[in-house]
């Protein structure tokens, strides 16, 4: 990926008196009154329409109908410990899940700040933890809610593991999402030509400032489950699938600063953590320019209202 530099913008001098005070009463409000003016204000048009994409770009996801099978089975015979045993997971409920990452313009119109170190309105957005990609949910579902783009018993939220993986192997049973190979015969090294098609990584990210969904997608129309940045999921982590659960709910909730779960491998990564079992550990409290999220709309569970 190449280097932005971002140039710093300097404030003149505020010379007409209204202005001035003006600058001081909101200089004096509270970062508590700061926050719930910014919550009140209508989003402007640029805002709006930003918001109006997120929500179409989500994916029905409808198991046991239609292309999307009732369960599947989790984990891999072949890859690391964290990835056994295998077990079938079966869902109960349909969800929405994003077609993309989250880029930075939705990032920036939720939350007034991008702290990409990659800029570009429509890369995915990264430089952020756990805990900030879970407020960044929450406040995401309170602007939809509030302006009607979903429904009051929807939830913007992290996808649980178990989801993320389903989506991302998208009825498929091999390491990748098309096939078991990543490399070519010839390939060699981190060369992975056949896992090029659909995803940035470090055999072929160098030089690649890219947006979402600049490769193919998986056979259900998401982009980027492979590679591009790790995406945090919702469950703490576990060492392995021992006593998981088998009806795609998150897995307990942990300690608060127990390490939590990213999944999808990123540019940084050599092809063999891209594959659609792979799993890593992260502190909650950790941020990475490979390191981003994907959302999901569902109904929110009856327990949780």
């Amino acid at each position: 990926m190449k280097h932005h530099k971002t140039i710093a913008a300097s404030l003149g001098p505020l010379i007409l008196s209204g202005m001035f005070l003006s600058f001081l009463e909101t200089g004096m409000l509270s970062a508590d009154e700061k926050q719930v003016k910014a919550a009140d204000a209508a989003p402007d048009a640029q805002q709006m329409a930003i918001l109006k994409q997120f929500v179409k770009e989500l994916v029905a996801i409808t198991p046991g109908k239609g292309k999307f099978p009732k369960s599947f089975q989790m984990g891999s015979t072949k890859g690391q410990p964290a990835e056994m045993p295998v077990h079938t997971v079966t869902f109960s409920d349909d969800f929405w899940i994003g077609k993309y990452e989250v880029p930075q313009n939705l990032y920036q119109a939720v939350m007034g700040n991008n702290p990409s170190r990659w800029g570009g309105p429509r890369n995915s957005a990264e430089m952020f933890d756990w805990r900030t990609a879970n407020r960044f949910c929450q406040k995401l579902t309170d602007l939809l809610r509030k302006e009607a783009l979903i429904a009051a018993d929807e939830e913007i939220r992290l996808p649980t593991e178990a989801e993320w993986e389903y989506c991302c192997r998208a009825g498929t049973t091999t390491e990748y999402c098309f096939g078991d190979a990543a490399q070519k015969p010839k390939d060699a090294g981190k060369l992975a030509r056949n896992l090029d098609e659909y995803a940035w990584h470090t055999g072929n990210a160098a030089g690649n400032d890219p947006p979402v969904g600049a490769l193919k997608p998986n056979p259900w129309g998401l982009y980027d489950m492979h590679g591009y940045l790790w995406e945090f999921v919702a469950d703490p982590w576990h060492e392995t699938y021992k006593n998981a659960p088998v009806d795609g709910s998150v897995w307990g909730s942990g300690a608060p600063n127990s390490p939590r779960v990213m999944r999808g491998g990123a540019w940084t990564d050599r092809y063999d953590r891209l594959r659609s079992a792979f799993r890593a550990k992260v502190e909650p409290t950790s941020s990475s320019p490979a390191l981003g999220l994907r959302c999901v709309k569902a109904k929110v569970k009856k327990s949780e209202n």
